[in-house]
């Protein structure tokens, strides 16, 4: 059998190495973990070495991403929660690189994003080669593997028109508002319809969903964004979240995020992501 997932990590001589985890270590914390090394890159692919090592410290598993697009609007159960009508195309928004982040660093919060910060768990699916006009029936061809994201939303600047003028990004922009890990499932045999996923704040359960509520699927995300669009290889795509975000926690305001709250995402045969957040003085 080959290669089914990667980590990348820093080992006890702070070498920066993937490796392989075991189904058994995924679910929990991978940190002191042992993985399988493996030699290679996610884009030319991995062999494992049968070789065993400590993660000493688990790093995001991208070295780099050409931009983060993102799908807004993609649950049916979020869409009625937020009362908006479905429009005709995917709702498309983007980060830039510096917004991505490791699956256990701290998410330093900028003062002036403190007062209305929120989670958003979601599907991420990073694209194996350069893409253009892909097809429906092509798409899921395009995928290296599927990974867990928090989209972490400053929504004192998103959702006031007179503010945002409408507009998603600058809200979900600041560095390190895109943490993804712990694991990358590649995408052979994987089903990204079929995925159950949950997002804790405190280890209070705040979204609990199946991607076979997405509105888009993944085949047509995929197909939407690379119309007539290159979709450069190491692209990441967030795909939606769904319902339960902190928003519509009432009293409203109670479900906002306070400095030093943990959020956790966890994607079945991915693991969890654990972050921390940091508000800045």
């Amino acid at each position: 059998m080959g290669v089914t997932n990667f980590v990348r990590f820093e080992d006890d001589q702070r070498n920066v190495l993937y490796g392989e985890a075991h189904a058994s270590a995924v679910g929990g914390n991978l940190e002191g973990a042992l993985v399988t090394v493996l030699s290679g890159d996610p884009f030319s692919g991995f062999t494992s070495t049968g070789e065993k090592s400590m993660i000493k410290k688990l790093l995001c598993p991208l070295e780099t991403t050409p931009i983060i697009m993102c799908i807004g609007l993609n649950y049916a159960r979020h869409a009625r929660e937020a009362n908006l009508a479905v429009p005709s195309n995917p709702v498309v928004f983007t980060k830039p690189a510096d917004a991505m982040a490791g699956p256990y660093d701290d998410i330093p919060i900028h003062p002036d994003a403190q007062s209305q910060l929120d989670y958003e768990g979601e599907m991420c699916v990073i694209i194996s080669q350069d893409a253009k006009n892909v097809s429906e029936a092509d798409a899921l061809s395009y995928v290296l593997g599927y990974t867990v994201g928090n989209d972490v939303s400053a929504r004192n600047y998103q959702l006031p028109a007179s503010v945002s003028g409408n507009q998603f990004s600058y809200a979900k922009s600041f560095d390190s508002f895109a943490p993804i890990g712990p694991t990358v499932l590649l995408a052979p045999g994987v089903d990204p319809q079929a995925l159950k996923y949950t997002t804790k704040v405190n280890g209070e359960i705040r979204q609990e969903t199946g991607t076979d509520d997405m509105i888009w699927s993944m085949k047509q995300i995929i197909a939407h964004l690379s119309r007539g669009t290159t979709l450069r290889r190491g692209t990441l795509i967030m795909t939606g979240t769904p319902s339960g975000v902190g928003l519509f926690v009432e009293p409203k305001g109670a479900g906002f995020l306070k400095d030093g709250d943990v959020v956790e995402i966890e994607l079945e045969g991915i693991g969890a992501i654990r972050n921390r957040m940091a508000f800045e003085k």
